[in-house]
Parts: structure tokens; C-alpha cells; sequence
């Protein structure tokens, strides 16, 4: 506490806003910031975090789940990549609006997985649930090439939210014209 002629510190608040970008937008941003991983290849969609001055501070790539069995594309997101230049915040509030975009567009679930060294503090802020370690490791392809060696190995934690108001309902693999024309997919 500042004590009398002291003069008080300033706190500055910096109010954030989530945008919709385009995913080369989002790579610049993935390419210049993040610490261990390089652009995504696709997405589903992306965000950007911009402050008051209309400045990208913060971005998160959102595609379908990268590992075969970590759910199926039409029911679960998953946050590919974060990226920020610091600004505090800017992590959580993409997470959050991540979450309420994938809500939106009828997704069950939403997670992204974090190396075992990361703390999920900004998850945490965002209301993510800590599902445990998960994958990591090497592995091989089944043609026997190794594992690609450009990103980190070592164990993840994965971290979700559960956001279905509904169960999603299944789509049939194959849906014939009879079916169409009997009025059953109207």
C-alpha cells in the first residue's frame, strides 16, 4: 500500500474483443508467437483477440480432432492452436469464445490438449476441465515412417469442455434417393 506522497501504481485494463479471421491471418500470427508448433494445415474456424486499439493480440485455430480416437468430427472441436503476444487474458477469452462458437454450431464437446510442462491456467480461467495425460510419446506410421520430430513428444493433458444442450443426432452413412424423395431427411 502507497504510503502518503506516494503516488499509487497504475493498473491498466485492457479491454479485449474475440473476432472472426481467416486461417492465414491466424497462421502469421501461429508462425510468429507460438513456442513449439508451426501453422496449421486447415480449420474449422479461427479467432482472433484484438484490443482496444484494433491490434491482433491473441489468436486460436479450431479444426476437428487431430488424434483418430479423441471423437468424431461432427461432435467434437478441438483448439488446435493459441497463440498470443502476452497480453493478459487474451488466452482465456479465446478459449471462452471457442467454446461458445463450437456451443452455437451444435458441437458436443470441445478440448485441446496442452504439453505436461503447461500449467492450463487460462483453460482453467475459461472453465476447461483437466480430462488427464494423454498421448505423447513415439510412434511409428504403419508404413514404418518415424514420427515427425518438428513438435514436442513428450506427454499432453487434455483439457475439455462438455457443451451439448442436446445430443447431436446420427446421420445415417448412406442416404439414398428413395429415402429423400419418401420425405424422410426433409
Amino acid at each position: 500500500m502507497p504510503t502518503v506522497g506516494q503516488q499509487r501504481p497504475v493498473v491498466l485494463v485492457t479491454k479485449l474483443h474475440v473476432v472472426p479471421i481467416e486461417l492465414a491471418e491466424a497462421n502469421k500470427a501461429i508462425a510468429a508467437w507460438h513456442r513449439h508448433h508451426k501453422p496449421a494445415v486447415g480449420h474449422r474456424f479461427s479467432l482472433g483477440c484484438v484490443n482496444t486499439h484494433n491490434v491482433l493480440v491473441g489468436v486460436a485455430i479450431v479444426g476437428r480432432p487431430v488424434a483418430r480416437l479423441a471423437g468424431h468430427p461432427t461432435q467434437v472441436l478441438e483448439v488446435i492452436r493459441v497463440a498470443t503476444d502476452g497480453t493478459p487474458n487474451a488466452c482465456s477469452a479465446l478459449y471462452g469464445a471457442a467454446a461458445r462458437a463450437a456451443r452455437a454450431m451444435g458441437y458436443n464437446k470441445i478440448q485441446t490438449y496442452i504439453l505436461d510442462t503447461e500449467l492450463g491456467t487460462s483453460l482453467r480461467a475459461a472453465g476447461w476441465v483437466d480430462e488427464g495425460v494423454a498421448g505423447g510419446g513415439q510412434w511409428r506410421h504403419t508404413d514404418g515412417k518415424p514420427r515427425r520430430t518438428d513438435q514436442p513428444t513428450n506427454k499432453k493433458r487434455r483439457y475439455a469442455l462438455n457443451i451439448a444442450d442436446h445430443a447431436r443426432p446420427v446421420i445415417p452413412a448412406a442416404i439414398t434417393n428413395n429415402d429423400a424423395q419418401l420425405g424422410l431427411f426433409a
